[in-house]
């Protein structure tokens, strides 16, 4: 029902900014939070942010608050990830999320994107 598409993925040093998109589409998408999870190497796939397309509330995962920020863009069904202070145990592939409660994990979860990578070097 609900197709998502994801760009901006990439390589960055340590330090660097990426800024990952994802573009919502489908008849019931606006009914649903949007979120990013991520899953590294050989790691478990880990929330990481979600947001309505209200704004509010927001959740970001421990690791991430700070440095990261998840905002809309509604006119474009497109949510953004803004990460900076990329940190090498950022490296992971970034999956948009749609769904309810993602910040309790990905049991919410009603729709994936297919992923962008994101890797950090030192």
């Amino acid at each position: 029902q609900v197709q998502l598409v994801e760009s901006g993925g990439g390589s960055v040093q340590a330090g660097g900014s990426l800024r990952l998109s994802c573009v919502a589409s489908g008849r019931t998408f606006n009914t649903l939070d949007m979120g990013w999870f991520r899953q590294a190497p050989g790691k478990e796939r880990d929330f990481v942010t979600s947001i309505t397309w209200s704004g509010a509330p927001i959740y970001y995962a421990n690791s991430v608050k700070g440095r990261f920020t998840i905002s809309t863009d509604n006119a474009k069904n497109t949510v953004y990830l803004q990460m900076n202070s990329l940190k090498p145990e950022d490296t992971a592939v970034y999956y948009c999320a749609a769904g309810l409660g993602l910040h309790k994990g990905g049991g919410g979860v009603n729709s994936w994107g297919e992923g962008t990578l994101v890797t950090v070097s030192s």
